[in-house]
């Protein structure tokens, strides 16, 4: 349940049903977590809504405007998620064809926290889906409305004992969760899938490539086959609002949790980047 909104800075606006984002998934959205009553890693979300409102084509968001909004929504929170929603609006009438001059709508929504089992920051299980991404790389990386995908890998499990399914492209080769983006190690080298094709290029998988230097990891974006990761020293998954999750096993073959996951907990914690990580480390 939403606990409060703005539609286009307004909290009793309505949604119109012909908005090209219900329709059509005509937009981008980013889910933001709030921590200590602020939204974190604020500048690469805009980023990356940036980029995909470029990509759709769509008129550029106003990001000074949004940053307000989302202070406005946060302040009240010690801790919860924020959603923000950017469509091309109404269209001119019915079909694909987009209108001339778009008036997009922004709306942003805050909720609770979810629950999640505070054991999932020590390890996690993981299987692997049958629905497999599709290659497009004009929406590559971008986080875009249309996440059917997603849905029906969901779908595919109702084990409460699974924590997340690894989606494969055509070419049989992992590029993330349904849900997060996913790293291996092995050595000192940080591998991660490259996204070109598929995927969304996480906020947090943008700050943990920032940190491998500092870890001494060499960084290598390729292709994972899921035959490959028990040869991996170590599996984890990331996104805004978990954080990192250790993965100990996909599939039912178990992997171990090594040191480059707690090292970045570590530091994820002490940022306080999420505040789900320190609910599951008795922080207040």
């Amino acid at each position: 349940m939403a606990e409060a909104q703005l539609i286009n800075g307004r909290a009793d606006a309505a949604v119109a049903p012909e908005d090209r984002g219900l329709t059509y998934g005509d937009g981008v959205f980013e889910t933001i977590a709030i921590a200590d009553g602020q939204p974190r890693l604020w500048d690469y979300h805009m980023d990356r809504l940036l980029e995909g409102a470029h990509r759709l084509g769509l008129p550029e968001p106003p990001l000074a405007t949004l940053r307000e909004e989302a202070r406005y929504l946060a302040r009240p929170a010690g801790g919860a998620v924020l959603k923000i929603y950017y469509t091309r609006g109404v269209g001119d009438g019915r079909g694909y064809r987009p209108p001339a001059q778009p008036e997009p709508r922004r709306m942003l929504i805050r909720h609770g926290l979810p629950a999640i089992p505070e054991e999932r920051w020590e390890g996690v299980d993981c299987r692997l889906c049958q629905v497999r991404l599709s290659a497009q790389p004009a929406l590559a990386g971008i986080k875009h409305l249309n996440r059917l995908e997603q849905v029906l890998a969901r779908s595919e499990w109702h084990d409460p004992a699974v924590a997340e399914g690894l989606m494969l492209d055509p070419d049989g080769l992992i590029v993330e969760g349904t849900a997060t983006n996913i790293f291996a190690v092995r050595g000192r080298t940080l591998v991660t899938p490259p996204l070109a094709e598929a995927g969304v290029t996480g906020v947090v998988r943008r700050w943990i490539l920032a940190q491998a230097e500092a870890l001494g990891l060499r960084v290598e974006q390729r292709g994972i086959r899921p035959e490959q990761l028990p040869e991996m020293d170590e599996v984890f998954l990331t996104n805004s609002l978990i954080g990192l999750w250790p993965v100990r096993s996909v599939a039912s073959r178990e992997l171990p949790v090594g040191t480059v996951s707690r090292s970045l907990l570590e530091r994820m914690a002490e940022q306080r980047l999420t505040p789900l990580l320190g609910q599951a480390r008795g922080q207040p």
